[in-house]
């Protein structure tokens, strides 16, 4: 039972509730008063408990909650665990690295493997959904991943495993074929008109499987993630705690997909969170000790206790001590969707601080692809001209080209659409890029795993470390392009 005291000190952790100073402040006062605010919240409790939740006056229809829960669930399920995880990625088609390169499990072989797995319920989030070539006129060999995904998530349904998805809306109509297709074979879909309600899309990516496996990552629900563009996500297996708390932010955007959906003041209380930045969730992944927890942009999207996206990469960047190593597809230390743009240096100077204040090594690999706003360049050289390496100060930026190839006529592909960070202490795998609108009206998720390796388990790799292997190819690989004005690939086509 969670007494008063208790959620004075966990406070909830998005912003827009209460400030932390006043949390403390009040601390003692709640101390003073616990005798009698115990029996009044043990009441308040069972009233709850006996009540519908609220929207704003609004009460909530039986459609507008929780869809059914195909997982196992209370103490016995936490007892069954025994989480795995598994970092996976798309290397694009004609993208070779140096031999003897680390690789991720393919994301595309991951992904049917965890359908395979799928028993009662598959939950999936995304921005958008392409899984095959007709979807956007391209006859393509290299759209078969794709399309064998699609009839994958046909057979769950044929198997009366259920398929419950939420997609962003609007969606353009020639991409709407495939929720088309499996609302005809009985998956439930709702559309988020996220702009409504916080101004922004839904862009989160991420899967929960029986309420007790997990995907979250770069990647959509788009065939060209499987072949054409550069990904990376994880998989975790059999870690219901984690898969359940992941749901609840898929809860919310069921929520709010729901027909005359209102945003709540705040969120009912099966929706909050118990696993944050400061009560992560331990427990061991194939033996190994492991700390992980998932966080949410944008901040009403937040219900009690779930950590905030962008407090989440600040606190891993603040918690660095020797590197910090970044890959996103785009950085702007500004809004990007609002008119006029808005300067906002959160992240670039918590890298700088980082660097100045610490000592740590930063490295910051961005996308440059066709479709590069030209006017990122002027802040990564920014960045890039605090580097001071005489001074004990290492900033590098350099930008990743998937070469075009043979294959200009698929649109929108060929880039590195990876949005992770990786320290000595912690891995980040995130579905947002890097500019202010991001975290503050778009949704998001991110996952931060940090692992120590038992002295009885040498030859366990901690997922940090498997991650900065992954980074360092990537750096060091010849698609990594250094921003001085003659190398070659600035206009972001691959040069041979």
């Amino acid at each position: 039972m969670v007494t008063p005291l208790h959620i004075a000190l966990e406070a909830p952790e998005c912003p827009g509730s209460m400030p932390p100073h006043e949390l403390r402040s009040r601390t003692g006062k709640v101390l003073g008063l616990l005798a009698i605010l115990g029996l009044g919240f043990v009441l308040l409790t069972f009233l709850l408990g006996q009540m519908p939740p609220a929207f704003m006056g609004h009460q909530m229809r039986p459609e507008e909650g929780f869809i059914r829960r195909h997982s196992p669930g209370g103490e016995a399920a936490r007892q069954e665990d025994s989480c795995r995880l598994v970092l996976v990625e798309s290397v694009p088609q004609d993208l070779p690295f140096a031999t003897g390169s680390p690789y991720a499990q393919p994301l595309a072989q991951a992904w049917l493997q965890l359908l395979d797995t799928a028993q009662e319920s598959v939950h999936v989030a995304s921005y958008y959904w392409s899984l095959t070539g007709p979807d956007i006129g391209i006859n393509d060999s290299s759209s078969q991943p794709g399309e064998a995904l699609l009839q994958e998530m046909k057979q769950l349904l044929v198997r009366n495993i259920s398929l419950a998805v939420v997609t962003s809306s609007p969606t353009p109509a020639r991409m709407s074929t495939d929720l088309q297709v499996l609302a005809a074979h009985g998956a439930q879909v709702r559309q988020v008109s996220l702009r409504r309600f916080t101004g922004g899309v839904l862009h989160s990516k991420f899967w929960v499987v029986d309420g007790k496996h997990i995907y979250v990552g770069s990647a959509n629900m788009d065939w060209r993630s499987l072949t054409q563009v550069k990904e990376l996500g994880a998989i975790i297996y059999n870690c219901s705690r984690l898969a359940q708390d992941l749901d609840k932010t898929f809860q919310t955007y069921w929520v709010l997909g729901a027909p005359q959906a209102v945003l709540p003041r705040t969120w009912p209380q099966n929706f909050s969170s118990h696993i944050s930045r400061f009560h992560p969730l331990q427990s061991f992944f194939d033996g190994v000790p492991t700390s992980a927890y998932f966080s949410a942009s944008p901040p009403k999207l937040c219900p009690y206790g779930r950590t905030w996206d962008l407090d989440t990469l600040l606190a891993v960047m603040h918690g660095a001590q020797e590197f910090i190593y970044a890959s996103v597809m785009e950085y702007f230390p500004t809004t990007r969707f609002t008119h006029p743009a808005r300067y906002w240096p959160t992240l670039d100077n918590a890298l700088r601080a980082a660097a100045f204040n610490k000592g740590v090594h930063v490295r910051l690999l961005v996308s440059c692809w066709l479709h590069t706003d030209p006017t990122m360049f002027p802040y990564l050289r920014s960045l890039q001209a605090f580097s001071n390496p005489s001074a004990g100060i290492s900033v590098d930026v350099k930008v990743f080209i998937v070469p075009v190839g043979n294959h200009s006529n698929i649109p929108f592909s060929r880039v590195n659409h990876s949005k992770f960070m990786v320290t000595e202490k912690a891995a980040y795998i995130g579905t947002s890029n890097w500019s202010k609108d991001y975290f503050s009206s778009t949704s998001g998720v991110g996952l931060v795993v940090s692992q120590k390796t038992p002295s009885t388990q040498s030859g366990v790799t901690p997922v940090q470390e498997q991650l900065r292997r992954l980074f360092e190819r990537d750096w060091s690989s010849r698609y990594a392009v250094s921003l001085d004005g003659q190398a070659p690939g600035q206009d972001c086509v691959w040069q041979s």
